[in-house]
């Protein structure tokens, strides 16, 4: 079971208002790799809310890098890859308005979305949000901390394939009856439930 899972913060509600990126890489269901980077948004508008969430300020991201610096080295890590993330609307989304923004390709890979993996496993579940899922399967997590969001993630993906007994994500959302989502330079198409 091979996958990289991410969760991007944001600055405000701009989808180009990266601020923090979280990044896990998953081999033969093993975490062999976490990285995080600060990113310096486009426009340094930090929305009061966004802040309560995260704790990211203005401040914190100053001397940091731009999304187009850190993306050569972030897309070895997605590009022909399956991705995940929970929520991965959001997190899909964040990446192309980046992407967009600094006028950078789209790559192209697999996504699959943990909450709707989680909403098929255990959908007796009072909800399936990041922080619920983690408590049920006695996962640390620091809510809203980019890394710490990301590897609560690859651990809830790593856990659904030991439930139902998959080798990999692809066999899995096969197995719940989801057709991953794709990003590549053509465009995007969600994961959806397959009739």
């Amino acid at each position: 079971m091979n996958f990289t899972a991410i969760d991007f913060e944001t600055a405000n509600g701009q989808r180009n208002s990266a601020c923090s990126l979280g990044l896990v890489r998953v081999e033969n269901g093993i975490i062999v790799e976490s990285k995080d980077w600060l990113i310096s948004p486009p426009e340094m508008y930090f929305h009061p809310m966004n802040v309560s969430i995260h704790g990211i300020t203005e401040e914190d991201v100053m001397n940091e890098p731009s999304f187009n610096y850190i993306w050569e080295e972030v897309e070895d890590y997605l590009h022909g890859k399956m991705v995940i993330a929970h929520n991965a609307s959001f997190d899909v989304s964040v990446l192309r308005a980046c992407l967009d923004t600094y006028g950078i390709r789209f790559p192209e890979f697999d996504y699959l979305c943990t909450v709707q993996i989680s909403r098929n496993i255990w959908p007796n579940m009072p909800n399936h949000k990041l922080n619920t899922m983690a408590h049920l399967f006695d996962i640390p997590l620091k809510h809203h901390d980019a890394l710490e969001d990301t590897l609560a993630c690859a651990k809830i993906a790593i856990k659904a394939c030991e439930v139902m007994n998959m080798n990999s994500l692809f066999d899995l959302a096969n197995e719940l009856h989801i057709a991953p989502g794709k990003l590549n330079p053509n465009g995007y198409k969600a994961p959806k439930k397959i009739k």
